[in-house]
């Protein structure tokens, strides 16, 4: 494969995981990770088997992401992408950036960690506060 062919499957695993996230279709997401992915965001680490939940938990509405700055190194890449978010209730938006590590696979390329940074009104970027939901009492 060309350094193009692998830049272009991961921009569309990276469209494919924004359109999945728009629609609240948890397969989908779920399906553009490594069997190992991980999320984190909210200072909390996610293993793919919570991600049904965190979906679920998420805001609804349009994650519209630009390109991602990718680096290739072999079979593995890191990128960053940017990332706005606005939620369908209130039209109310957040915006920030996912810091990514991709692997390639017998699959095709997928997401092996996948980190939100919210950029901050007033300037700040960090992960946000604790997330509201709980794995821990199940």
């Amino acid at each position: 494969m060309s350094r193009n062919d692998d830049l272009l499957e991961i921009e569309q695993l990276l469209a494919k995981y924004a359109v999945t996230m728009t629609r609240a279709d948890t397969a989908g997401v779920v399906s553009v990770f490594t069997p190992d992915g991980s999320y984190s965001a909210f200072g909390e680490i996610y293993p793919l088997d919570q991600f049904p939940r965190l979906v679920e938990a998420a805001p609804k509405g349009l994650f519209l992401t630009g390109t991602a700055l990718i680096d290739l190194d072999g079979d593995t890449a890191t990128g960053t992408q940017p990332l706005c978010f606005i939620d369908h209730t209130q039209q109310d938006m957040r915006i920030g950036y996912y810091n990514d590590t991709y692997v390639r696979t017998t699959d095709g390329w997928r997401l092996k960690t996948r980190a939100m940074t919210f950029i901050r009104r007033n300037g700040e970027h960090n992960s946000g506060r604790p997330h509201a939901i709980s794995f821990s009492s199940e």
